[in-house]
């Protein structure tokens, strides 16, 4: 249940700020708060999507490049993959790590992208930041409404690095996407082994590149 709303919900409950109308050209992500790295990324993707929708439904590859482009690079994945693999990570071996930190980006790209081409700008508020100018983490809180008028609280956790601000957890409802799909990861590890669960993720991320080159053509 939590990653079948995280999915959507981790790049698109920012974006309440976000309006067609709006030009939101790209700022230096270094320069930004997390408030802002927040607001800028969901006004540059929302803004994409609703000029060219259809164009995304119907071509995955050009929906990856936006999301890679737009949204990831805000986001810290080689943290978040790290926590994912919990203590795994130190057992594994760099050509391990490595392998999964690809795979596990690669996941990231098309599901989120997925999620976002139906997404729409309505449902959406960031609340008001309570960070101070010193501080080296960080959560923008957020609220998702749902069908029935129920607002859901979505928290943001951001960690200052060297390249600016990074997004690497969200958390729905108490619910925190890193620790729910360490969980899973943990298990499907414990039962098959970590080089098994990488070929999976790999195994997957080329079987939606075929898709989208066959789409494409």
């Amino acid at each position: 249940m939590i990653k079948s709303m995280v999915l959507p919900l981790l790049l698109v409950a920012v974006g309440s700020v976000a309006r067609a109308d709006t030009p939101a050209p790209a700022a230096p992500s270094a320069t930004l708060s997390p408030e802002q790295l927040v607001e800028n990324s969901a006004k540059r993707m929302l803004t994409e999507l609703d000029a060219n929708r259809a164009m995304y439904k119907q071509d995955p590859a050009k929906l990856d490049s936006l999301v890679a482009n737009v949204l990831l690079p805000n986001f810290d994945t080689e943290y978040a993959a790290r926590l994912v693999l919990g203590q795994n990570w130190r057992t594994a071996t760099p050509e391990q790590r490595k392998r999964f930190v690809d795979a596990f980006y690669h996941s990231l790209l098309r599901n989120y992208g997925a999620a976002l081409v139906d997404f729409t700008a309505d449902r959406f508020v960031i609340l008001p930041y309570r960070g101070e100018p010193g501080d080296t983490t960080a959560t923008v809180r957020t609220q998702v409404k749902r069908d029935s008028g129920e607002k859901v609280p979505v928290d943001f956790s951001l960690r200052k690095t060297d390249a600016g601000w990074k997004a690497w957890d969200v958390v729905i409802e108490g619910i925190s996407y890193v620790k729910s799909f360490r969980t899973d990861f943990q298990a499907e590890i414990q039962q098959k082994g970590l080089d098994e669960v990488i070929k999976r993720l790999e195994t997957d991320g080329r079987v939606r590149a075929d898709s989208a080159k066959g789409n494409a053509h």
